[in-house]
């Protein structure tokens, strides 16, 4: 039920068919008896600079999911970015504080890198490749960096985003390798797919999957099904995979810290989802 006394989490993007957070946040709040909902709010990008201020003029309003295509734009609407944000470039989470300042931090990488040491792959000291240097993807790249990746590769088909996150991690992480310009998956200890390459029947390979290494971490962003072609085919060359869905149930305990409310682990979550693909 949602009454004149819920409070609200708005999950902003487009498009809003891909939304699967409401599908873990709801059915938690209803079991812990918690008067909160996440709403899709489908907000185009041209609106959202203007949107965004105005939302937090709500009264019921206690923060903001980020996604697609508005992470590294939500930055400079601001007044405190945390430090995931300033070296990332993006932002997946927002909130007023107590002054009604607007606060963000980013939470996608956290997730991915969670993922990835629940299936027992650390980062440290591994080579990563993230092909997409957009909201989501910067926010993976500098978590691996973050968590002692040796080396990072970033590939961008806008060869200028790969380069700025490219110069953010090498002021923010001095001791990492940092290459751009390539999507060759050879080599690499860890690839993510973190374009929306998936999304859509038809759509080609991020990379060219005869060219990873059996022995490879194959992570993905996507959320529109639990397996993509992408992940499929790294699959049946041996590799361990991790679906975009694994990140969100690792990144959400952390978004439910950040917004004030109770502590919940990503087994609980997983346990009262009601996810479906």
């Amino acid at each position: 039920m949602i009454s004149g006394t819920t409070r609200l989490i708005a999950h902003l993007g487009v498009p809003t068919d891909s939304f699967r957070a409401p599908l873990i946040y709801n059915p938690w709040f209803e079991s812990q008896g918690i008067d909160a909902r996440v709403v899709p709010m489908g907000c185009e990008a041209e609106d959202y600079p203007a949107f965004l201020p105005l939302l937090f003029r709500l009264r019921n309003i206690d923060g903001a999911l980020i996604t697609m295509p508005h992470k590294v734009a939500t930055v400079a609407l601001l007044d405190e970015a945390r430090p995931a944000v300033l070296m990332s470039g993006s932002c997946n989470a927002v909130k007023r504080d107590a002054d009604g300042r607007l606060v963000g931090d980013m939470f996608d990488g956290e997730g991915f890198v969670r993922g990835m040491l629940r299936k027992g792959r650390e980062a440290k000291g591994l080579r990563a490749l993230v092909v997409g240097a957009g909201g989501v993807g910067s926010g993976i790249a500098a978590a691996l960096a973050q968590a002692g990746a040796a080396e990072i590769g970033l590939f961008d088909a806008r060869a200028d985003a790969a380069e700025q996150l490219a110069g953010r991690l090498r002021r923010h992480c001095p001791g990492i390798g940092i290459s751009t310009g390539s999507n060759d998956p050879a080599g690499w200890d860890v690839i993510v797919n973190a374009t929306p390459l998936g999304m859509n029947a038809g759509d080609p390979m991020p990379v060219d999957a005869a060219r990873i290494d059996p022995a490879a971490f194959v992570g993905e962003v996507v959320m529109k099904q639990a397996e993509t072609p992408f992940l499929a085919a790294a699959r049946e060359r041996g590799c361990m995979t991790q679906i975009g869905a694994d990140m969100l149930f690792e990144q959400i305990p952390a978004y439910l810290e950040f917004f004030g409310f109770p502590a919940a682990t990503s087994d609980e979550l997983r346990r009262i989802s009601r996810l479906q693909y």
